[in-house]
């Protein structure tokens, strides 16, 4: 009998520490809930970012945040992994053979915004939006710099 008493705790206290590892911080209002392993994993990994604000949703856990100056996000999946980081560059940062492409495919077009995906498997993606009149929609250009259709912007 106290031999399953024993085993019981143990077991319960491994429970315990298991969903201690992943608890919720909740905003004031009770909104939010970013894991603490997610905010660990932020803090050791973007030590100097400055004005961090939180958001979570059914599938992420993102933080937007200034880091050196330039606003960044970095996105956690909801098992507290990291997915990447993005901030928005200039188009003159694509690589030249992916801003060849574009002004050839896209003759016209106008570039909106250009965002620089360096995802955690150490993989940079660009993502652009393409103007020209009211046809508007996103190219994701590839590590190596090939250049895709994406989606339309609404």
């Amino acid at each position: 009998m106290k031999k399953i008493f024993v085993t019981t705790a143990i077991a319960a206290l491994f429970t315990a520490n298991v969903f201690a590892a992943n608890r919720v911080i909740k905003s004031e209002d009770g909104a939010e809930a970013v894991s603490y392993t997610v905010i660990n994993k932020f803090n050791n990994e973007f030590v100097r970012a400055k004005d961090v604000n939180w958001k979570v949703s059914s599938t992420f856990q993102k933080a937007t945040f200034v880091l050196d100056g330039v606003k960044m996000s970095a996105f956690y999946n909801l098992q507290g992994e990291y997915m990447g980081a993005t901030q928005t560059v200039q188009f003159k940062a694509l690589p030249v053979k992916a801003k060849n492409e574009i002004a050839q495919k896209y003759e016209g077009y106008m570039a909106k915004e250009v965002i620089k995906l360096d995802a955690n498997d150490d993989t940079t993606v660009y993502f652009v939006d393409l103007k020209k009149g009211t046809d508007e929609f996103l190219v994701r250009v590839t590590p190596s710099a090939d250049v895709y259709f994406f989606q339309t912007v609404k």
